[in-house]
């Protein structure tokens, strides 16, 4: 070994100087950092070596300070030097000279400045744990409680903090260690062993320390007291949850479920609300002179407590009282528009702390929320029951029985904020014991869609009044709709007002005598025909356009039914919903499937509710609408049919075979007035249309006479003068019987007149 090189000194730069300021020694680090070897430096003047060549060993004479070095390609380097005198063997004077790079010392001294800086301020808490999660320093004790350590050094934080509160930051800490993934930001909530009471929240920054070698040596905590940002954040947490969940119904109930499904656990472990009975009916709340409601408790959340009340009705009581607050119990009024609707109430655990003033204020701004929605919901209760009321008084009644057919409808409105629809269904008697059976569906929902359904359905009552086929029907109505959209106002549309274009509507009618069904569609699904056998098939109806679009034909479709047979009309919400994904030929062999499963021999009504019901498990996207017509044909013995020539000598056959037919059914008590409508209805059809002329008697509910004849001219009736002649005839049929009238057919027109079996009692 070089006997001029020293040994290192901790991996330090080191020289050995004599007392004449020559180089002895040279460490080999030394030669790493100013690129010279011992060779090249010993026996020189240390002075060589300062970068401006001009002084000599006395510019090292001070124990430290800085001074600027030649290296050996010539650069200058500043460092830091310390200079340590050194006894030789003989009483000689020797150094020994350190050096370190300035810009490193500066380093290491504005390290040690921040460390030690760090560790005197109180501002933001700072822990330095050990690889087994014990602490070696801290600043500032953690938390504002007692019953901490005199000296943390040393424990672990499940000596003095809750076990979950200690396993929770022990969790994040270990991470740390193990991932080396610094952690931002993470909130903790801290108590103690000896103050179990509120959290306080801290919130936690940690990351890993190394040596230089890469040597684990802990983990390092920042943390600071967050605790009223934390309350600010779930307040505002908690209002924001709170105004979206009670603005998402319109239900009375369900503002109040949502209400105190926020509450819990948002502030308490348990809530009440209580609502005035008049706003579940959409009326307002109208306290008495003692200023008590007769209320109900409509919704909870948590666990009841020995003096909670059960849902329900609970007597009268006040709601307009303020809003107050107990240690653990809070409530407020919910009062809108003037009026109160109801209160809440919420409480909490002992262990989770008494409330403060900042609760009862956001307890009394979500209140004040809730109640305009429940309002609302009142208000739409009240707007829903008078929407539905109106339908239900423009549609017929659900079940009816008239001579041809036995029905039974099911009308269930859609589940939606916009209320009940426009759909309807109609049962209309016509003459000849002949039934109309309709079904629509008005674009649109609400309380206009309702009105609109009523203009329609009023307008084909007064078409079907005129005995029209129903494709001949269905054009005139087509015709109706179109002036009605001419004659909307623009104010009616910018109100919402149900535009009758794009309603459907399908049209029947059934005799019972023939067995003849007649159908139109304005594009409207086609009715369904369950056979007696059960087999179902849908009738070939071609439907037409909607209505409102104008100046395209409609045609019927027409086919002979069996008695006990079944039609089933209904609106495009039966077959859109339930498991078709709005599919509408799914839809129908989904529905042509649960009607030939139906029994639709028995309780009709009940039949088809169960058809509904499976078709619409899961859930309704539009009204449903289903109408059942159990057909009933007249049998052949209850009917009677004669065909005479244009010949006046023919009217007395006619009144004689009648007499024997009705005298046959046991109606003799009608002989004499029928001969007399007889009489004057076959005189007028030869005399004014010809022949030949076909006189058909009906037995049914009623008893109707009808006589047709080629002649299309419609019959007026007027009253005659004392001079005339004539002019008598169709004033005394109406005198005569309960309702008459005529319609067009195919080979001309018939007059008809129908008389009650049972003629009234005569009066004086």
């Amino acid at each position: 070994m070089d006997s001029r090189r020293l040994p290192n000194i901790d991996g330090v730069a080191a020289a050995l100087v004599d007392g004449d300021g020559r180089v002895v020694g040279w460490t080999s680090a030394a030669e790493q950092l100013l690129g010279l070897s011992a060779a090249q430096v010993t026996g020189r003047p240390a002075a060589d070596l300062l970068a401006d060549g001009t002084g000599d060993a006395r510019a090292l004479g001070r124990r430290t300070g800085e001074v600027r070095l030649r290296t050996g390609d010539g650069t200058a380097l500043e460092v830091a030097y310390q200079v340590l005198p050194l006894a030789g063997e003989h009483g000689e004077v020797r150094a020994l000279v350190l050096a370190t790079p300035a810009d490193t010392v500066a380093r290491r001294r504005q390290d040690e400045a921040f460390t030690r800086e760090l560790f005197l301020q109180d501002r933001l808490g700072l822990a330095f744990f050990d690889t087994d999660l014990r602490l070696l320093r801290t600043n500032t004790h953690l938390l504002p409680y007692t019953g901490l350590p005199a000296h943390l050094a040393g424990h672990r934080l499940g000596d003095f903090l809750q076990p979950e509160d200690a396993a929770a930051a022990e969790a994040v800490l270990r991470g740390v260690l193990a991932s080396g993934e610094p952690v931002v930001r993470a909130e903790l909530p801290i108590r103690t062993l000896d103050d179990p009471g509120p959290a306080v929240v801290m919130e936690v920054q940690a990351f890993r320390l190394q040596a230089p070698d890469g040597t684990l040596i802990g983990v390092t905590a920042l943390f600071g007291d967050v605790t009223e940002l934390h309350r600010y954040r779930r307040r505002a947490d908690v209002l924001h949850r709170a105004t979206a969940a009670v603005g998402g119904s319109l239900s009375v109930v369900g503002t109040a479920e949502d209400l105190a499904g926020v509450l819990v656990p948002g502030l308490g472990g348990r809530a009440e609300v209580d609502i005035a009975e008049a706003v579940f009916t959409g009326d307002d709340p109208v306290p008495g002179a003692d200023g008590r409601l007769a209320v109900r408790r409509t919704a909870t959340a948590g666990p009841p407590g020995p003096d909670a009340r059960p849902l329900g009705p609970l007597g009268d009581e006040r709601l307009d009282g303020p809003a107050v607050a107990g240690p653990l119990s809070m409530s407020a009024p919910l009062h809108a528009r003037g009026g109160p609707l109801g209160r809440v109430t919420v409480r909490r655990r002992a262990q989770e702390g008494p409330y403060e003033a900042e609760d009862l204020e956001l307890l009394r701004e979500i209140a004040a929320r809730a109640a305009l929605a429940l309002d609302n919901a009142r208000r739409y209760t009240r707007e829903h029951r008078a929407a539905v009321g109106l339908q239900r008084s423009l549609l017929p009644p659900a079940e009816t029985v008239v001579p041809a057919a036995t029905t039974a409808s099911v009308y269930r409105p859609t589940d939606t904020a916009t209320g009940v629809g426009g759909d309807w269904f109609d049962v209309i008697p016509l003459s000849g014991a002949r039934v109309a059976l309709v079904a629509g569906d008005v674009v649109g929902h609400g309380l206009q869609a309702s009105a609109t359904m009523g203009r329609l359905r009023t307008a084909v009552r007064t078409l079907a009044d005129l005995d029209l086929e129903p494709d001949e029907l269905l054009v005139h109505l087509d015709d109706l709709v179109s002036q009605l959209v001419v004659e909307g106002s623009e104010e009616e549309r910018e109100r919402g007002v149900a535009d009758p274009s794009g309603a459907t509507c399908v049209y029947a009618v059934y005799d019972p005598v023939s067995g003849i069904c007649q159908a139109a569609s304005a594009g409207h699904p086609p009715p369904a025909l369950v056979h007696p056998d059960g087999r179902v098939e849908y009738l070939a109806v071609n439907p037409g356009p909607p209505l409102g679009v104008g100046g395209l034909p409609f045609e019927a479709a027409e086919c002979v039914l069996r008695a006990g047979s079944v039609l089933a009309l209904y609106t495009d919400g039966l077959i859109e919903g339930g498991g078709s994904g709005g599919d509408l030929d799914e839809g129908m062999a989904q529905l042509a499937a649960r009607l030939g499963e139906a029994d639709l021999g028995g309780d009709l009504a009940a039949a088809g509710r169960a058809i509904v019901a499976e078709m619409s498990t899961a859930g309704l996207s539009d009204d449903v609408t289903l109408l059942l017509a159990r057909l009933s044909p007249v049998p052949a013995a209850d009917t009677a049919v004669w065909t005479i020539d244009a010949d006046p000598s023919a009217v007395a056959g006619v009144r004689e075979a009648a007499t024997r037919t009705l005298e046959e059914w046991g109606l003799e008590a009608l002989v004499f007035t029928t001969e007399l409508v007889l009489s004057e209805l076959v005189t007028n059809a030869i005399r004014y249309a010809g022949g030949p002329v076909v006189v058909r008697l009906i037995r049914s509910s009623v008893l109707t006479c009808e006589v047709s004849d080629p002649s299309a001219t419609q019959p007026r009736m007027r009253r005659a003068r004392l001079t005339d002649e004539g002019g008598r005839g169709l004033y005394l049929v109406a005198q005569l019987t309960e309702r008459w009238g005529s319609r067009y057919t195919r080979g001309g027109k018939t007059i008809w007149a129908e008389q009650p079996l049972e003629p009234p009692p005569l009066s004086w």
